[in-house]
């Protein structure tokens, strides 16, 4: 695989060794080897928030939650800026269809507008993406 969109949740387990998976390692792999990832700008915010919950929670310690945002900076990333001029319109409407949020809309309209397959955990999301025939991993 050459291109993928990766949500959130692929993006957290890269960094938390409770949510790693066979799978999300070789998304891994495949990154450092060069594989482009594309994702929407909401994801940086997204991982980062969702790694401070998890210091706030007691599963990761300050220190490994800034060695985690240190990896995941270091890892290159396209990012695509369209989700502001599409969120009334595009991804209100897919999130509605899809009983979506319009967070994980936003990967399931990145996935379809670029024809990638999406990277990702979340049980309504891959089921979404798979009626909307979207290949998808992990």
């Amino acid at each position: 695989m050459d291109r993928m969109v990766v949500d959130a949740s692929v993006a957290v387990a890269w960094v938390h060794p409770g949510q790693a998976t066979p799978q999300t390692d070789a998304l891994l792999t495949e990154i450092e080897n060069g594989a482009t990832v594309l994702v929407p700008s909401l994801w940086p915010v997204e991982v980062a928030n969702a790694l401070l919950v998890l210091e706030r929670r007691g599963k990761l310690t300050s220190t490994e939650r800034h060695a985690a945002l240190a990896g995941l900076h270091e890892l290159s990333f396209e990012v695509d800026d369209a989700m502001a001029g599409l969120a009334f319109t595009r991804l209100s409407q897919l999130a509605t269809e899809q009983a979506l949020t319009l967070y994980d809309a936003v990967y399931l309209e990145l996935a379809l507008r670029l024809k990638l397959p999406l990277a990702c955990r979340d049980g309504p999301l891959r089921e979404a993406a798979k009626r909307r025939g979207v290949a998808v991993l992990t």
